[in-house]
Order: C-alpha cells, then structure tokens, then sequence
C-alpha cells in the first residue's frame, strides 16, 4: 500500500498487554505522522487512546482495526476517545428493523440472556447479530439443497460456501445499513470484505464514511502467496472447485 500510494510506514511495537506505553508514543510524537494505525486488543487500546493525548497526539487521527472497535476500547479511556475512529464490518445502534424486532420479540418478552439492556445496538451485540443472520441463512441454503433435516458439518459448509446476501435480500433481512453484503465461495470466505468506518462522540459511535470494497487486486495474491506457503508448511492439500462440490454430489 505504502508503495502504491506514495507514503511511508513505521512500525512500533508495543509488548503484550500493552498497559505502557510513553515511550512508543514519545516515539510518536517525534516522529508526527500524519496518521496512526491502531492495531490494539483489550487493555492496549484505551491506554493508547489516554497516552496519545498525554503526549499531544491527536486522537482524530487514530484509525482502529476490527480488534480496536467496540464500546470496551474507548469508554474506559474517557474524553481522551472522543474523535477516534475505528473500521468495523457492521455499524452500531439500535434503530435496524431486525435489531428492533429482537428486542420487542425476545427482550420484550422476558426471554434471552442479556443482562445489561444498555448493550442492545453495541458493536459486539451488532457483531452477534449480524453472525445469527449468516448462520440462519447458510444453514437454510443448506436444507433448500440438501432437505429439511439436520444437516452434516460438510452440508452446513456447502451452505456457507454458496451463502449470497446482496444489499437487497440485507434490506429484505432488515439490516439495511447495519452491514453492507456477503458473496461468499469455496475459495472465498470473506465473502466481499465491504468495511465502513465509525467514530466515537464521547458516548456512541456514528458511521463516518461509505461502505468501502478492499483492494482485492493487491490483497489477494499476498492472501494466496501466504495460504500456499503454509499448506506446503504443512502439507495440506489445496481445496480445489471440485473439492467443494463433492458433497453435492454425494448427497
């Protein structure tokens, strides 16, 4: 990417778990790039959020992975998130169709096991959501080709494996805007990669940017490179078209 676009990376380590940092962010600060990326988990990342501001480091120019995203990586660092931004694979807030039909169907009836009701429309209860509605969904691919019945694991992953959800059946699903869409194939399981990026106002996070497509172009051949390296690593035999349609036929 760098080579492509035209700018320069620093990498800077920061030892697990992360719950020092001054010197990387001194570092930081020296060096005053025009942006940091994130990529955090857990403690390490409210504690970079306050470091940053310690040291003068604009937070509005922090960009999170999908691992420095959720309410537990900012409200423990206060005001000092107020402007981070994160990419996420599914936004946040509660005001979906599907998200308020579970809440009226299972919160509203006594049932289900949330305890803090303030997590409804969070970005791990989105997250949770968001995964109920692809495992709903590939396991129903599943039964129209193979029957309604209990399915093997191989059956269950041919559904994920022929899993389309563009943005109309999404719509349809009522997650418009909560997540974009997935294409999934035997030789895909990212299923399209749309990501979109929000920011954290002090109290919630608001989507900031369009629904964005990876540059598959670049990634892919790196993906394949370090997916054949280890098969050989390992031998492992490479999945093949055929390969993935066997159960099909067998079925």
């Amino acid at each position: 990417l760098a080579q492509k676009y035209g700018f320069t990376v620093q990498q800077i380590e920061v030892p697990h778990p992360g719950n020092e940092q001054q010197s990387q962010w001194l570092t930081i600060r020296r060096a005053n790039p025009g942006f940091v990326v994130l990529r955090g988990w857990g403690v390490m990342n409210p504690v970079a959020l306050k470091t940053a501001v310690k040291v003068g480091y604009p937070v509005d120019h922090i960009i999170g992975n999908v691992w420095s995203n959720s309410e537990e990586d900012v409200i423990p660092a206060g005001d000092a998130a107020k402007g981070y931004t994160a990419i996420t694979t599914q936004a946040s807030g509660n005001t979906y169709p599907v998200v308020q039909e579970i809440v009226k169907t299972v919160y509203g009836a006594g049932k289900g096991n949330l305890e803090d009701k303030s997590r409804i429309g969070s970005v791990y209860h989105n997250l949770g959501i968001v995964n109920g509605i692809l495992n709903v969904e590939a396991i129903r691919i599943a039964q129209e080709k193979f029957g309604h019945r209990t399915l093997t694991g191989d059956e269950v992953r041919w559904g994920f494996e022929h899993l389309k959800l563009d943005p109309a059946k999404v719509e349809a699903l009522g997650a418009k805007d909560l997540f974009h869409s997935i294409n999934v194939s035997w030789d895909n399981h990212e299923g399209e990669g749309y990501v979109t990026f929000q920011q954290w106002d002090g109290k919630k996070w608001n989507v900031v940017s369009d629904w964005i497509a990876p540059d598959w172009a670049l990634l892919r051949p790196i993906i394949e490179k370090s997916a054949e390296a280890y098969a050989a690593e390992k031998g492992i035999k490479l999945r093949t078209a055929a390969d993935a349609d066997a159960v099909a036929a067998t079925n």
